[in-house]
């Protein structure tokens, strides 16, 4: 249930004809602000369109997590994609984003191959498409208004009731940034903490996250709680970077 926050969450950018761009991601801990994780993203884009990519993920020191593939070719909003935690042989997946959403899970290396499908209910994202959506919808939230959509999750093979809205302004890198909050729109509210996004409110930009991962620590199995921030220059005490091509 837990993996509904399963989001991966990107910076987004538009550029022109056939495009690949590459960034990182810093991943800490929430409460100690431990650096945990650093994301390695590359995106594809054609005329404007976000079509794919890749995200890999390395521990501080230098071992690789794992990796995800995302194909939007068929849809914005809800990708192919797949989600390999290799240090533990966890698996994560939607095979089929057709009108019915055919989503995978393995819970370890060893373990059986669990499927379900998920008939769509209205507008839908899953996975980063969650950002996409965001991002389409984005006027919109700055008015002040409420988006509810259906996220579809693979870590839970089961899709959820979301809603977005405006919750104030902020500052990323001593420029302006606007807060976004994303709940579940059910009495999953509750009992689950929000996800709290801070974005660039002229280029869009995702600037930082705060709430669930969707990668498990190693050591214990759990998802890790993060801040995650797309920092234009390398932070402190992240030691040597992975390299931007993989």
């Amino acid at each position: 249930m837990r993996r509904w926050l399963s989001v991966i969450l990107l910076a987004l950018a538009l550029p022109a004809a056939a495009q690949t761009e590459r960034f990182y991601g810093y991943a800490y801990d929430l409460k100690t602000d431990r650096h945990l994780y650093t994301e390695v993203h590359e995106q594809h884009f054609q005329d404007g369109r976000w079509t794919g990519g890749r995200i890999a993920y390395y521990l501080p020191d230098g071992r690789r997590l794992g990796l995800k593939t995302l194909d939007f070719a068929k849809d914005a909003f809800v990708p192919v994609f797949r989600l390999d935690l290799e240090l533990e042989g966890y698996m994560e997946a939607i095979v089929d984003n057709g009108d019915l959403i055919v989503m995978e899970r393995r819970e370890g290396a060893k373990a059986k191959v669990e499927r379900k499908s998920v008939k769509r209910d209205g507008p839908t994202a899953a996975d980063s498409g969650f950002h996409a959506i965001l991002y389409e919808n984005f006027e919109r939230l700055m008015k002040g208004e409420t988006v509810s959509l259906r996220l579809a999750v693979a870590g839970g093979l089961d899709q959820y009731r979301f809603r977005g809205r405006r919750v104030g302004d902020s500052t990323f890198e001593d420029r302006p940034a606007v807060r976004f909050v994303v709940e579940p729109d059910s009495l999953l509210r509750f009992v689950v903490d929000p996800l709290d996004l801070t974005y660039d409110p002229k280029t869009r930009q995702l600037l930082e996250y705060r709430g669930l991962s969707n990668i498990r620590n190693p050591a214990t199995g759990q998802l890790w709680t993060t801040r995650i921030a797309y920092y234009s220059k390398p932070p402190a005490g992240i030691g040597q970077l992975p390299p931007l091509e993989f």
